[in-house]
């Protein structure tokens, strides 16, 4: 695998050679491509970009935008704002962590999932809220809840 990561990598820092302060939307090509930022890139990157690991590090430590760990085939997001929780989005995701052995920021062992929490997504009327990938799930039980996972594995 990290042979093709490898040489991935060299075909996307080909379009940016001799560009300087192409580091953003370097990382964030590499990321498109992978889902995250690997951990063998960041030398990769530097090196091409003559900088050091630690100013690649750092820029892609401060953007929000950037991962370290490859995230799931699936993407779950729970809501959690004040709408939601008062009408069971915490059930809500106490049962997908139990079905699914993750924690909020976390990747199932198969990678099949990712599991996050959201402050508000704004469907306050459909409350409680989910979200896989882009498909907005609402008025959950815990039943159903179970059901839309089902339908991803």
């Amino acid at each position: 695998m990290q042979e093709q990561v490898q040489e991935r990598l060299q075909e996307l820092l080909t379009p940016f050679e001799g560009q300087n302060g192409a580091v953003i939307p370097l990382l964030q090509k590499v990321q498109e491509t992978f889902g995250y930022l690997p951990q063998e890139t960041i030398a990769q990157i530097a090196k091409f970009l003559k900088v050091s690991e630690s100013e690649i590090f750092g820029v892609a430590t401060f953007y929000a935008q950037f991962r370290f760990t490859r995230p799931g085939d699936h993407a779950i997001r729970v809501c959690l704002g004040t709408a939601c929780h008062v009408r069971g989005g915490t059930q809500i995701m106490e049962t997908i962590e139990r079905e699914l052995d993750v924690k909020p920021g976390g990747t199932t062992k198969d990678y099949k999932f990712g599991l996050d929490r959201v402050a508000c997504f704004g469907s306050c009327a459909l409350a409680p809220v989910l979200v896989v990938d882009d498909k907005v799930y609402g008025r959950l039980t815990t039943t159903k809840a179970k059901e839309i996972i089902a339908q991803y594995q």
